[in-house]
């Protein structure tokens, strides 16, 4: 094989490795109390439901609402639940998770 022949061939697998990648669908969608809307997926919305974070409002698409008004800006780092209402705590967390980090 030439050098351009082994280049083509290792661009193909690269081509066909991307293709395999299977790609989350985001089908569910949820509603916050200020009128946005978030895409997510099933398997997420479905833990928020049985969490209580979320209710279900219809079907196809997949539709929910959040249960209470401050739900929405709740965000996760690192196992630390945040409000970005808050930022404040936003700061301190991150602040603190970059210090840990050095």
């Amino acid at each position: 094989m030439t050098r351009q022949e082994k280049e083509l061939a290792r661009k193909k697998k690269k081509e066909k490795k991307k293709l395999r990648k299977r790609r989350t669908k985001k089908n569910a969608l949820v509603l916050c109390h200020d009128g946005r809307e978030y895409w997510t997926t099933q398997v997420e919305f479905w833990q928020w439901v049985r969490a209580g974070v979320v209710i279900k409002v219809g079907d196809g698409p997949l539709t929910g609402r959040f249960a209470s008004q401050n739900e929405e800006y709740n965000v996760v780092i690192s196992n630390t639940v945040l409000n970005l209402k808050c930022p404040n705590h936003l700061r301190e967390a991150l602040s603190t998770r970059r210090r840990a980090l050095r």
